[in-house]
């Protein structure tokens, strides 16, 4: 039986460093591996009867949910983001990128606020004491309500992300792994839901949004600095700022916050808290994936940043110059060309 976690009497623990984590986690990953004298699947099939608290009714509200974002996107698409797009006259290829781009930024700036709001505008101090995320914990315990409803926000959308990725994304040369990203983050929602990792689950949710608002409010000034036949130096300076906003934070946020705050809480702060805690190397292979993930991306944000520096691009015409497989211009229509709907082409092939 796994014993509930208490909350120490001193105060915050400071912050580690790179070699801080790594030495702790490393050492309390050995130290788990080797008191595990049981692991395998008998154990974790006792560990799933016995801790992993999921409701049908759940799941189904969840299904739904990814549903309903799908159809309000095709909706907001029809009605409102391509009329946006018409009205503003934007260039054909800018016109078909943008409602995706518009989509993303409305629900990541929401629900950014909303998990903003849930660390610096209640009494959770999961920001800045994240091994209290384990503080209290036990198996089964109440959800609170507020973190319930960002979870179902997020898993939905997640969920309807996935189909998204597939058929309604333009196609870029990192689909691949965003779809992975995807379903390695829709897993970890509902799994650190069913077992009751949900404090942990905001403040990665709050570390990760923030890189995704500002990446696409980039891309729409990219998109809108062309329109109407002229230039429009307001929105080229705006994509110029977002850039380098958008690469600190993606740094700050997901290359140091988070190892430091997220992976040494569940890392080695979680095995302190509760020594024999319910499926603790399958969620930190998870988060440690989504650490890859992080940094694969920001090589790519490195390289696009050379090219700015060194001279080979003059001028931003993309955040992401990788953003479509088909981005080379052709000066002459061909006949054999596909034709673009909503930034993709129409057969393209997983």
């Amino acid at each position: 039986m796994v014993a509930t976690a208490a909350a120490p009497a001193a105060g915050p623990e400071p912050m580690p460093s790179y070699a801080q984590l790594v030495r702790r986690g490393w050492g309390s990953a050995l130290a788990a591996a080797r008191d595990c004298g049981d692991c395998g699947w008998g154990l974790a099939r006792r560990g799933l009867a016995e801790h992993a608290h999921l409701a049908p009714p759940e799941l189904l509200l969840l299904a739904l949910g990814a549903l309903g974002w799908t159809a309000l996107r095709a909706a907001a698409t029809a009605r409102l983001f391509r009329p946006l797009a018409k009205r503003c006259r934007l260039q054909p290829r800018d016109a078909a990128k943008m409602p995706e781009s518009a989509w993303k930024f409305l629900f990541y700036l929401g629900a950014w606020s909303y998990s903003a709001y849930l660390l610096f505008g209640t009494d959770y101090p999961f920001f800045h004491d994240p091994p209290s995320v384990f503080y209290d914990w036990k198996p089964g315990m109440a959800v609170p309500r507020d973190i319930s409803a960002a979870y179902l926000l997020q898993g939905s959308f997640y969920g309807h992300s996935i189909y998204a990725t597939l058929y309604m994304d333009a196609w870029r040369k990192d689909s691949v792994v965003m779809l992975i990203h995807h379903v390695v983050t829709l897993v970890l929602i509902v799994s650190s839901y069913a077992f009751r990792y949900h404090n942990v689950g905001v403040l990665v949710l709050f570390l990760h949004d923030i890189s995704d608002v500002q990446l696409e409010f980039t891309k729409l000034n990219v998109y809108f600095k062309f329109r109407g036949g002229r230039y429009h130096r307001l929105h080229a300076l705006a994509a110029d700022l977002g850039c380098v906003s958008f690469s600190i934070s993606w740094f700050w946020f997901r290359l140091y916050w988070f190892p430091l705050k997220v992976l040494y809480a569940t890392w080695h702060c979680s095995l302190r808290s509760v020594p024999d805690i319910p499926f603790y190397f399958f969620f930190n292979s998870l988060l440690l994936a989504l650490t890859l993930m992080n940094l694969y991306w920001f090589l790519y944000i490195v390289a696009f940043a050379a090219k700015v520096l060194t001279g080979q691009m003059q001028e931003l015409s993309d955040v992401r110059e990788y953003d479509s497989v088909a981005e080379t211009p052709s000066p002459k229509p061909n006949k054999d060309e596909k034709p673009l709907r909503n930034g993709l082409v129409k057969d393209k092939n997983f």
